[in-house]
């Protein structure tokens, strides 16, 4: 089965040129184009999306939003947002982490990594621009309002094993499975297992979650450069 692609965009020549570029790919297919926020939310159910490539600045219900509706709704468990920003650097794109979305790309990346991107969200294997990802979150969680560090959150982590916390602090780091298997003499089958146990108990949606979890318990500490 293709990877099912909606497209969110105010700008309707972007959205043409992406979904040129995804038709494109035999492993991927458009299934609907939306200009706002609400209209994304509800293509993505009618559509059954498996990956939103969402910007974030539109009229009306802008992408933040409509990332925090699809992650909320337990009907779109399965959808992955991908945000397209103009701003490499912009807190929005921290927000959006925060509110559920898989990950983050700029306007400006080249085709493949989009592609790429596509690909990745809809595994759930790894966090999007994962050196970038974490260099965002690490200096807005360094430099936020105080209410960064959620200790609730902290107390979750009580939850985990010695190993999943071993494995949560890896993937902060923005490493693969077969990476953090090599890093701890384990198999990246285990390396899976226990990223999923550490999803499930402190209920993040993939990856990017757990790296947002991560900064915010205090588990790893933001060093920015």
């Amino acid at each position: 089965m293709p990877i099912r692609v909606l497209l969110a965009d105010d700008q309707a020549l972007l959205r043409s040129a992406f979904r040129v570029l995804v038709d494109s790919e035999p492993d991927m297919e458009v299934v609907g184009e939306a200009s706002d926020g609400e209209e994304a939310v509800r293509l993505a159910k009618r559509e059954r999306a498996d990956v939103v490539l969402m910007d974030i600045r539109m009229p009306g219900t802008d992408g933040l939003a409509a990332t925090r509706m699809i992650s909320s709704d337990p009907a779109l468990a399965h959808v992955r947002v991908v945000i397209l920003t103009t701003f490499e650097v912009d807190d929005y794109v921290v927000q959006s982490l925060r509110a559920g979305a898989s990950g983050f790309l700029g306007k400006g990346s080249e085709p493949e990594e989009l592609l790429a991107a596509i690909r990745v969200a809809a595994g759930g294997e790894a966090l999007l621009s994962p050196a970038a990802t974490k260099s965002l979150i690490a200096r807005f969680l360094a430099h936020g309002d105080g209410a960064d560090h959620d200790p609730a959150r902290g107390e979750r982590l009580e939850a985990l094993t010695v190993r999943e916390r071993e494995v949560l602090v890896q993937v902060a780091g923005g490493h693969s499975n077969d990476e953090i298997a090599e890093r701890l003499e384990v198999s990246p089958l285990t390396v899976k297992t226990h990223v999923n146990r550490a999803m499930s108990k402190l209920g993040a949606r993939d990856r990017a979650q757990l790296v947002v979890i991560a900064y915010e318990s205090g588990l790893v500490r933001p060093r920015v450069e």
